[in-house]
């Protein structure tokens, strides 16, 4: 069997690192090269410990690189070797503070993945799957969202990957790049972002400090177990039915945050200290996935229910407390 040499970048991160952690079990002897800025959004020490493991291991190569400052000439002579598929996780996370700096987005999320289509063109790699985000949909009642809605984005971030699901339209139509782009509704699991809701609830609730509540609780959100996600993301990196699909990667079910709060308040056998505050602008209200898409072209199913997948989240926070609460 010919080994395949993955591109993967955002490797250093939350899905990224799942990613190449399954990778390397499931594929022995393929080669992963990998690329991540190892940006100051969020300690840097997590994303050390999120690729340790792949530092020794064969066929394994890190680049820190910032592919908003790095053209597709120069990424093609730092990877000489040829690419069967590029899996484009790295980007400048985060709804609320993308309002405060949207130039930083516009740099990293666009101009990023252009140099990294730049790239993909020069060295004819002809398979690019793209990290994008339910937050294209914007403020929408239409439940579930299918791939199909008028979009409507209401944050910078979300302009940004907006602009990226067309910005590869652009390349697949023009360049014979088949153009993957998975709209992932928020993703948990060992390994998830501490600024996300779910990991920071729980390092409060465990610390006894204050939640940080913002609105009544009623919003609601898809909450996707990241084994899932990345069952999704290796379909799609095989994928060969057509040139360009915008897909949906959701859990199809919509959680209250006040559910949410209680389901984590069960796992960690505490009770959480809420500090209400307003909602804040560019969040919406409910997020909530047509997958139908998903497990037609790529037979997506997810397998993991909220308890068990923050049951998991709670084992591997419990595992590296020193290290998250550091």
């Amino acid at each position: 069997m010919t080994t395949k040499h993955y591109l993967i970048t955002g490797g250093a991160g939350f899905i990224g690192s799942n990613l190449l952690r399954t990778l390397f079990r499931d594929e022995p002897g393929c080669r992963i090269t990998c690329i991540d800025n190892f940006d100051p959004f969020y300690s840097e020490k997590i994303k050390e410990f999120n690729i340790r493991p792949f530092a020794d291991q064969p066929g394994f190569t890190l680049h820190r690189v910032d592919l908003g400052t790095t053209t597709g000439a120069e990424l093609a002579a730092l990877i000489p070797e040829s690419v069967d598929v590029i899996v484009h996780l790295a980007a400048k996370a985060g709804v609320r503070p993308s309002i405060e700096n949207p130039l930083a987005y516009q740099r990293s999320n666009v101009i990023g993945l252009q140099n990294l289509l730049d790239f993909a063109r020069a060295c004819k790699v002809t398979q690019f799957v793209f990290g994008s985000s339910s937050s294209v949909y914007g403020i929408n009642d239409h439940f579930p969202w299918n791939e199909d809605e008028q979009l409507m984005p209401v944050s910078p971030y979300a302009s940004t990957k907006l602009s990226g699901e067309m910005l590869g339209h652009v390349y697949s139509r023009l360049f014979n790049i088949r153009f993957i782009a998975l709209r992932f509704f928020t993703v948990y699991g060992p390994g998830q972002r501490p600024d996300l809701a779910i990991h920071k609830f729980t390092r409060s609730i465990l610390a006894g400090e204050p939640i940080p509540f913002y609105g009544d609780g009623s919003t609601s959100r898809d909450y996707t177990f990241v084994e899932d996600i990345i069952q999704g993301i290796r379909a799609a990196m095989k994928y060969s039915g057509s040139d360009f699909e915008v897909i949906n990667l959701g859990n199809h079910f919509s959680v209250s945050l006040k559910e949410l709060l209680e389901a984590i308040e069960q796992v960690t056998g505490k009770q959480a200290i809420i500090n209400r505050l307003r909602e804040q602008p560019g969040d919406v209200p409910k997020t909530y996935a047509d997958i139908s898409k998903a497990q037609r072209l790529l037979g997506y199913q997810p397998q993991t229910s909220l308890h068990d997948g923050l049951q998991r989240f709670f084992e591997w926070f419990n595992e590296n407390r020193a290290l998250l609460l550091s």
